[in-house]
């Protein structure tokens, strides 16, 4: 904020409260178009990006969690205070093919880790209780058999394993054929 204040000689009070302004107003004027609650139909187009693209299919989207690093807000003790020993929020975020979030969650305190920011978010909840209009599980493209295989997000190991939400094998002494998979 210091430099965008000293570059238009603009007070930096006056810069936060702008930008403040600024980015409620681009939120309320594209929420409805950019976040869209998804049907069944968007959700199948979007894994067909995924495989189109990725070569990953019946693949949803990618969750992750970015700290956004902040001066610790006043009053608040430690709760911002980050593993890495700065004070931050928590951008909480599902991510398309085309690199398009499809939703996000913003305001997890810095000091709480994704996992935990992801079972509080309304989506978590919403996938949890089978409210997302997620397609229903059905065989692979090409596959060789008639096995259903669910609809999925893809997120790191901070993520629960459940029949939506797939993650990489551990780094660790991985086999060829995990290799692979995580590739």
């Amino acid at each position: 904020m210091k430099c965008v204040a000293y570059n238009y000689h603009l007070g930096q009070s006056t810069v936060c409260k702008l930008v403040g302004e600024v980015c409620e107003a681009i939120w309320d004027v594209l929420y409805e178009v950019e976040m869209l609650v998804k049907t069944v139909q968007m959700w199948e187009e979007e894994a067909k990006k995924f495989e189109q693209r990725w070569n990953f299919p019946h693949c949803m989207g990618v969750i992750d969690g970015k700290h956004i690093q902040v001066a610790c807000p006043k009053n608040t003790g430690s709760i911002y205070h980050n593993y890495k020993g700065t004070f931050s929020i928590v951008l909480m975020a599902i991510s398309g093919a085309d690199y398009r979030f499809s939703m996000i969650d913003v305001g997890g305190y810095g000091s709480s880790n994704d996992s935990g920011i992801w079972n509080n978010c309304a989506f978590a909840q919403r996938l949890q209780a089978g409210t997302l209009d997620i397609p229903e599980p059905c065989p692979l493209p090409n596959a060789t058999d008639e096995t259903d295989f669910p609809y999925i997000f893809v997120g790191d190991e901070a993520f629960p394993l459940k029949v939506n939400i797939q993650r990489p094998y551990p780094r660790r002494d991985l086999h060829r054929d995990e290799r692979i998979y995580n590739y």
